[in-house]
């Protein structure tokens, strides 16, 4: 199986402005240079965390959509991040997975900040996404659900090869986010990548990024601090492979079923 290339954007978010987000992530993803297969955004990415959905949410079919497809075309790269999406008269915090050809699939935010009152605004998702591209198994989440390990586990049912989060965490809370990607990263035996975001948003609080990639063992790749940037790394599917073989702690799992939420 080929190695994947990935790219993600560490950017300071335009609180509650979509254009000038679009146009100031573009630049980033103009800058790189090296043909990724997957290109990472932060949670929320055109609006900053908002809790106004009724003033900033849009269709399946709004233009944030129709950006990322065009994008995905024009680098023939899967892109993924979440943004403000109304559908049926609910509000959801949504990942995209748009792929090149334009298709796309999504995954609804499953664990809402209640710290925030995020539960009060937009509707839980109840399933997990597993999308396979380029030979490797991607499973996609959004920030808080990072501190739920068994929402995020690896397991002979859903397997995968590389856990994402698209984040806007708080650099209160670093200490965490740091902490919680190596844990997700090691107890899982798979490539762990975390994409936040920098700056201060409007409602004052600070975000420091620390977007990082580890692998299989929870040893960082990459770790970018606190600057707007892009980063792109290749990942080694054979070393994630004789990894798993000569440490295959994965096959010594509790076995368990993640079941849909129940309303």
């Amino acid at each position: 199986m080929s190695d994947l290339t990935v790219s993600f954007v560490q950017a300071s978010l335009q609180w509650h402005d979509p254009t000038a987000n679009r146009a100031e992530l573009q630049r980033h993803i103009d800058e790189i240079s090296l043909s990724p297969d997957l290109i990472v955004l932060p949670e929320m990415f055109t609006t900053g965390f908002s809790m106004e959905a009724t003033k900033l949410a849009e269709p399946m079919d709004g233009p944030t959509v129709a950006w990322l497809q065009e994008l995905a075309a024009a680098r023939k790269a899967v892109i993924t991040g979440s943004i403000i999406i109304k559908e049926e008269g609910h509000y959801y915090n949504r990942l995209l997975w748009v792929r090149p050809d334009g298709s796309l699939s999504y995954y609804n935010k499953r664990h809402l900040f209640t710290m925030a009152n995020e539960q009060h605004t937009y509707t839980a998702g109840t399933e997990r996404l597993i999308e396979e591209w380029r030979g490797w198994r991607i499973c996609p989440l959004v920030c808080y659900d990072l501190r739920f390990p068994v929402w995020s586990r690896n397991s002979a049912t859903q397997p995968y090869d590389l856990l994402l989060y698209v984040a806007n965490w708080p650099a209160a809370r670093r200490t965490a986010w740091m902490t919680l990607l190596r844990a997700r990263a090691i107890e899982n035996v798979a490539y762990t990548m975390g994409v936040n975001c920098v700056g201060i948003d409007g409602n004052s609080l600070a975000y420091s990024g620390d977007s990082a990639l580890l692998d299989m063992r929870g040893e960082y790749l990459v770790e970018v601090g606190n600057q707007e940037t892009g980063i792109t790394r290749s990942l080694r599917h054979a070393d994630l492979v004789a990894f798993r073989e000569r440490f295959p702690a994965l096959h010594d799992a509790d076995p368990f079923e993640l079941t849909q939420l129940v309303k």
